[in-house]
């Protein structure tokens, strides 16, 4: 949800500043944007699609999200040209470190579960066990590699839909949102020939 909303606000940013300043809006085509394709497909298999979402056991969820994860940090590297792409390269390298760190699931504590829904009692929490069919594992605090880049923040409760989210979330979502308000700028100059 964060990442929806830093496109959202991204994009209408990027145009607004492109019509403020009589520009065309042109985003940066990414080198090898074939692998978030290739990415996103085996994730949204695992983690949204319920038909096959109830397939998946925790070992290949967890080697879906680090393989996924993966992928995205090397498209992030291609595009280490774009300034924007080295606040996404950076939340992704944040994620990617908790979840390996931690079995390859992003953990989050029965008290940020609490927190998504202050109707379950804590005590019912299945500590040990995947969220759901969610992409996270949740873990005592004291248990988890690195607690404060787990998925501790939660939306607040005016947000659409309430979800846990990361500090490595909070960069990749600047990342997109950059990458998306720079398509409004003033393009290159084209370098000179010597």
């Amino acid at each position: 949800m964060l990442l929806l909303g830093a496109i959202l606000a991204g994009g209408v940013a990027g145009l607004l500043r492109a019509k403020a300043s009589s520009r065309p809006y042109r985003m940066a085509e990414p080198h090898d944007w074939w692998l978030v394709v290739l990415a996103f497909v085996p994730q949204w298999l695992t983690f949204f699609w319920g038909p096959t979402r109830r397939l998946a056991n925790e070992s290949a969820a967890a080697a879906v999200l680090v393989s996924s994860q993966t992928l995205l940090l090397w498209f992030a590297w291609r595009n280490r040209g774009q300034r924007a792409f080295w606040w996404l390269g950076f939340g992704l390298l944040l994620n990617w470190l908790v979840i390996c760190l931690n079995g390859g699931l992003m953990p989050i504590s029965p008290k940020t579960v609490s927190r998504l829904a202050p109707d379950l009692d804590i005590r019912t929490i299945p500590v040990g066990e995947r969220l759901g069919g969610s992409k996270d594992i949740v873990l005592e605090e004291q248990t988890i590699w690195l607690p404060w880049l787990a998925d501790r923040m939660v939306t607040p409760n005016w947000w659409p839909q309430r979800a846990a989210f990361s500090l490595g979330d909070i960069f990749v979502a600047i990342g997109a949102f950059l990458w998306l308000w720079q398509a409004g700028g003033s393009p290159k100059a084209p370098n000179p020939e010597r």
